[in-house]
Parts: C-alpha cells; sequence; structure tokens
C-alpha cells in the first residue's frame, strides 16, 4: 500500500484552559467513567482509585503487581454493560507463567462496594522476560461487545511481532468473559496464537473506537522517531520492525523500509518522535472547534497533540497544555468535558476559555 504523508505545521492553541481535578496523582496511567461521572483511576505503582466527591477512595481486592520498569498497574475500562454486571476490565504485569521476569495480564473483575471481587484473569501473555520495556497496554470494547487489548513487543523486536505463535507485539480480541471469538483471523492456523488480531506493533499505548466510524484507532511508540496511528485490521501486520520510519536510539538504521507489500501503513507517524500515550476523539459539544478531532498526549515533550483529521489523515496538529507534565492518559467524561492525566500532576479538565 503506498504511503502519502501530509506535512503541516504544528501550531499552539490559545483557545483552552484547565482545571485540576484529581490532585496529587504520581503516574494515572488509565481511568475511566462510573455510570455517576465518578472516576475509576489507575496508578501505575498499583493502586486503583475511586475518585468520588472530591475524595479518593482506594479499591481493595487488587490482584498482587509491583512497578517494574515501563511496566504496573496499567489500563482499565468498563464493560458496556456496566450497570447490570459490574464489571471491569485492567492490565497489569505479573511474575506467574512460563518464564522468569513478568509479561502482561488482562484480569476482569467485579466491582462492588469499592472492592474487586469475582476476580478472572482472561489472558496472560508469555513467556516473561526480565526486559522492563513494551508492556502496551491499553482496552477498548467495540460496538459488538468485543474486547481488545495491546501488548507490546517486551523489548524482543526480533522475535515477537513478526510471530503469530509468539505473544507480544500485539492487538488482541477476546468475547467479553475470555473465549477466543469464532472468526479470529488466526484460529485456523497451527500453532497461533488465536487471540491475536493484529500484529508487527512495537509499544501500543492508545487504543480508541472512533465513534463516527466505528474503526479501532491505535497510536504506538517508534524507537527514535517512527511513533505511529493506525487503524486496526483483522489479521493485518503494521510492520514492525521490517517497514518503519523510525532508527535506533544510536542514529542507526535497523531496515530500510518505510513500507512494504502486505503490511498496512500508518495513517500518520511522529518523526521525531513524541512518545505517545493516551488518545481520545471528540464529539462533544462542549468543544464545537474540536468535533471529530482526535487528541493525543505526548510524554516526551508534554503537551495535548489536537490533530485535525481529513479523510483518515492529519492535516494539521495543534499543541494543547503545554508544559504541564508527562501526558500519559485522555478520555471523554459522560459529562461532554476532556480529562486528561499527567504525571506527577494529576487529572485535569479541559475548559475552553470564555
Amino acid at each position: 500500500m503506498a504511503f502519502c504523508f501530509v506535512f503541516f505545521q504544528i501550531l499552539y492553541s490559545q483557545e483552552y484552559d484547565y482545571k485540576v481535578v484529581v490532585k496529587g496523582l504520581s503516574n494515572p496511567w488509565g481511568f475511566t467513567f462510573l455510570p455517576d461521572n465518578s472516576m475509576l483511576i489507575t496508578e501505575k505503582r498499583g493502586e486503583l482509585i475511586h475518585f468520588k466527591n472530591g475524595k479518593k477512595i482506594i479499591v481493595s481486592g487488587l490482584p498482587k503487581t509491583e512497578e517494574y520498569g515501563q511496566g504496573g498497574l496499567m489500563d482499565i475500562e468498563l464493560h458496556p454493560k456496566f450497570k447490570e454486571n459490574h464489571f471491569i476490565y485492567f492490565t497489569y504485569i505479573a511474575s506467574h507463567g512460563a518464564g522468569r521476569g513478568f509479561n502482561t495480564v488482562l484480569m476482569r473483575a467485579e466491582l462492588k462496594n469499592n472492592q474487586l471481587i469475582n476476580k478472572k484473569i482472561l489472558y496472560k501473555a508469555s513467556p516473561n522476560t526480565k526486559r522492563g520495556q513494551h508492556f502496551g497496554s491499553r482496552i477498548a470494547f467495540d460496538k459488538e461487545g468485543f474486547l481488545y487489548f495491546s501488548i507490546g513487543d517486551r523489548g524482543n523486536r526480533n522475535k515477537n511481532p513478526q510471530d503469530i505463535t509468539r505473544d507480544c507485539g500485539k492487538i488482541y480480541r477476546l468475547h467479553d468473559d475470555g473465549r477466543i471469538p469464532k472468526d479470529n483471523p488466526f484460529v485456523n492456523t497451527k500453532d497461533a496464537k488465536t487471540a491475536i488480531y493484529s500484529y508487527g506493533h512495537r509499544n501500543p499505548q492508545g487504543m480508541e473506537i472512533n465513534p463516527f466510524t466505528g474503526e479501532i484507532w491505535t497510536h504506538e511508540h517508534g524507537p527514535k522517531g517512527g511513533d505511529e496511528i493506525n487503524i486496526i485490521k483483522k489479521g493485518k501486520n503494521y510492520g514492525w520492525p521490517k517497514a518503519s520510519f523510525g532508527r535506533n536510539y544510536i542514529g542507526t538504521r535497523f531496515t530500510k523500509h518505510t513500507s512494504l507489500p502486505n503490511m498496512e501503513d500508518p495513517l500518520h507517524h511522529w518523526t521525531p518522535s513524541i512518545a505517545p500515550s493516551g488518545m481520545a476523539f471528540v464529539n462533544s459539544k462542549k468543544y464545537p472547534r474540536l468535533q471529530g478531532h482526535l487528541l493525543v498526549g505526548s510524554l516526551k515533550f508534554q503537551y495535548v497533540a489536537n490533530c485535525t483529521l481529513q479523510k483518515r489523515k492529519v492535516v494539521k496538529e495543534e499543541k494543547m497544555l503545554e508544559g504541564l507534565g508527562r501526558v500519559r492518559s485522555i478520555e471523554q467524561g459522560l459529562d461532554g468535558f476532556v480529562y486528561v492525566g499527567i504525571e506527577n500532576l494529576g487529572i485535569i479538565k479541559i475548559l475552553p476559555k470564555k
């Protein structure tokens, strides 16, 4: 597939202000909103916080986890029918299973009176490794109720991302109870990890369902350059590390290809890298000028990238909320406002200036 890149100037937006809503957080990796618009917040160090009426309540019953390198307690999402079943889903790292070290786990639990009960591991990547990088991880439900989650390549680009018989460097799809969908792309492939939905990924730390199209959009970290935005398609190969705009951190090339046959090209890439984390589409009437835009957090440069989209291309980018800290997570709340998790600050609400 031929790659087309739109060159644009990064602008600065002065139209928006912010308010700190949740103070005193170290690394709010993920957060989501309960039906009353209170928040469940994951702290990477291993705390699940229920923030309601201005108070932080520690949710009990988390499985054993710890902060190790880039991993810890990571993303969190509600079941689409949470009001009926009280199920939440979250990713974290654990050491059980084959190999020494850690790998990413997806768990479902029932939330009752600020306690997790009826916990069930839905997926555990294997084998464990002592490498501290590229755990992923984001979670999303599509409109049909399928559950998607990401796991990074765990720092092993030569073996994991391109091999569907191995975990890591993949987007996975499950039923909400952990069963493998019968129409997953590799269910009839010998020795394949049948939960895999797409492969050839490096470290996806953003994933959202596009509310306008229903498509699964992700972004992932490149090395030195080559951060990508992708639309995830069933069974497709997204190229890492055979095709990439990135280079090794010392500046040398690991591939001469930015595009290859039978591999999906990104719809957008950042070179140099911005280290993207968290993403949200805006469809709220609170922000008329942001309708249809994609917001992406930058860990490296500490801003929110406001991406204007046209025909699945980023045609303009504006920096918002620059300099507040490393942007880890972004969500649109049930009240229509956009909230941003910033390391060593907390969660802020984006406010249009009057």
